[in-house]
């Protein structure tokens, strides 16, 4: 085996160029930097069209912000009063059967298509669902209604409770065993342990996480077009669309957009002002954790309580779907290039595959790129763009910028598949950072000093702890991209659909059947993905209690 250090001394390293390192991060970051500031151009060119004043004369604009900042509130106040316990609960309880698979289906409820859940939702708790007959029939005077509020917050608790449990739950559990154990010997119980430990573990990133969820309820769109009761129960962006789709109406939706890039531009604007870190993904780590001391008695009957019923209110849906789907799926010709089924399932992949890949490639460009002091604002603001500039208001500008060329059967899908891999950045980001800069300072220094430089370096220090990360991500930017409705609906033809807009339809036109089948293909189709990116990375899996298996710069010395 040659010596790779006496090539690298004999010859320059192949991509060692600080430019060739540079330059490709920087031009992504003014890539979409430019789309974002096209888009927003394209809206502020429109929209004088409408008076601004309006906004606040017309009582259906003045109702749709009003819902929409609403709706977003207490979306995320229960979301955090429900994550909040059952974090401490899990936390509290390292071990019990099925703890994994339940930390993983926490994982994937952000990549799980919006309009889905909505069809599991619907026949969970709608007018015939499960749940809904059984309470009416002990509670005959209980008049729920899933369509309007009640079913929007619902499905924006069922997304998002999970991801601020499972993110919490990683601060609580990088909380330093030495105040763990501190607090056990001085016998803590109660108030003074979520005083003394729980919440300053959870307040740093409490902030970040808020300001996200806040975003994710406030640009709904999947489940607001579903469950959404009417002009009372509209959010801005169904508003947009509507006026795009519909009304022709360019102005209110420039108008509309404005509104709502000013409202999340400012609330990331303070976010970044306060300078806590915002996570928007947890690290992928189950490993055991010591048993606390506050997890007995009492307090394991109840937080055994507290997850079952977590769990089950996360698989009933899900678990409404396989049963409903199941019969009709099994008896679907899916190989028939005929059924509407596949030309879907052929669309959704052709825009989904090139979304993930290049978000990928982008993500690595850009991590790169931030190694450079100089350039690491610039590359670590562009990578959050995506959450300040919703992908519907980044659409709606494109749009308007566009429309003259678009309209016919399938002009407009690059842009899709490039929103899409913009909406997929920050999430992708966070996955890839974190193993890039495990590398530690010594090792950094020694490689500077062995000259282990460019590809070299990438190939030999980087790469092995990169291969899982980077599966995992690409697994998530094609399945974000697969389950996206917002943007496809503006810029798709309903003739022919993707999978979510195929699933939308099915639903408006009551076919519940032919809709379970397919949010049960849609679900499958995710976790082929998934474990296509597990069997993939099967060998670079870290193994639990032990060091990673990384190549380190001593042994390519003695290489």
């Amino acid at each position: 085996m040659q010596n790779p250090l006496s090539f690298c001394n004999a010859h320059r390293a192949p991509l060692s160029h600080p430019g060739l390192q540079l330059a490709p991060g920087l031009l992504i970051v003014l890539t979409i930097i430019t789309l974002t500031a096209t888009g927003v151009v394209a809206l502020l060119w429109q929209a004088p069209a409408l008076n601004p004043e309006e906004l606040w004369h017309s009582r259906y604009l003045r109702n749709v912000v009003v819902f929409t900042i609403w709706q977003a509130l207490l979306s995320v106040l229960i979301s955090t009063l429900l994550a909040i316990p059952v974090a401490r609960a899990l936390a509290r309880q390292p071990q019990f059967p099925g703890r994994g698979l339940l930390l993983r289906l926490m994982e994937l409820s952000l990549v799980m298509p919006s309009i889905v859940v909505v069809s599991g939702l619907v026949n969970v708790y709608g007018r015939q669902g499960w749940l809904t007959g059984v309470v009416s029939d002990f509670i005959p005077a209980l008049q729920w209604n899933l369509y309007g509020l009640n079913g929007i917050v619902l499905a924006h608790v069922f997304f998002n409770a999970p991801l601020i449990a499972r993110i919490l739950l990683q601060a609580l559990e990088a909380t330093p065993q030495s105040q763990k154990r501190l607090a056990s010997q001085m016998g803590l119980r109660g108030f003074v342990v979520w005083r003394v430990l729980d919440w300053p573990a959870m307040k740093p990133v409490l902030p970040g996480l808020l300001a996200l969820v806040f975003t994710l309820c406030f640009t709904s769109f999947a489940i607001v077009m579903t469950l959404g009761g009417g002009p009372n129960a509209t959010t801005l962006e169904v508003a947009i669309y509507q006026a795009l789709r519909f009304e022709f109406d360019f102005g209110r939706a420039a108008l509309l957009a404005l509104v709502q890039l000013s409202i999340c531009g400012g609330l990331w604007w303070l976010v970044m002002r306060l300078g806590e870190p915002t996570r928007v993904l947890s690290e992928r780590r189950f490993s055991q954790p010591p048993p606390r001391r506050d997890n007995r008695g009492l307090a394991r009957f109840c937080d055994g309580a507290l997850v079952l019923a977590f769990a089950i209110f996360l698989l009933l849906p899900l678990l409404a779907i396989v049963t409903r789907g199941y019969p009709g799926l099994a008896t679907l010709p899916m190989l028939d290039p005929q059924t509407p089924l596949f030309r879907a399932t052929v669309k959704s992949l052709a825009i989904a595959l090139p979304a993930g890949l290049l978000a990928v490639i982008a993500t690595l460009a850009i991590v790169a790129a931030g190694q450079f002091p100089k350039a690491k604002m610039v590359t670590h603001s562009a990578g959050y763009l995506p959450l300040i500039v919703p992908p519907l208001v980044l659409g709606t500008g494109l749009f308007l910028l566009f429309r003259p060329s678009l309209g016919a059967a399938g002009q407009g899908m690059l842009l899709v598949a490039l929103i899409n891999a913009m909406m997929a950045l920050p999430f992708i980001l966070q996955l890839v950072r974190g193993p890039l800069a495990s590398l530690d300072q010594p090792s950094r220094q020694l490689a500077d000093q062995l000259g282990i430089l460019g590809w070299y370096r990438w190939r030999w220090l980087h790469w092995p702890r990169l291969k899982r990360p980077l599966a995992l991500a690409l697994a998530y930017g094609v399945g974000l991209s697969l389950g996206d409705f917002g943007v496809i609906a503006l810029f798709g033809s309903p003739g022919a659909p993707t999978l979510p807009v195929l699933l939308y339809q099915q639903l408006g036109s009551y076919h519940l059947v032919a809709a379970a089948a397919t949010g049960l293909w849609l679900i499958l189709l995710l976790l082929m993905i998934f474990s296509l990116a597990h069997v993939l990375t099967r060998a670079a899996r870290l193994r639990p209690f032990a060091r990673p298996q990384n190549v380190s710069v001593m042994d390519i010395h003695h290489a």
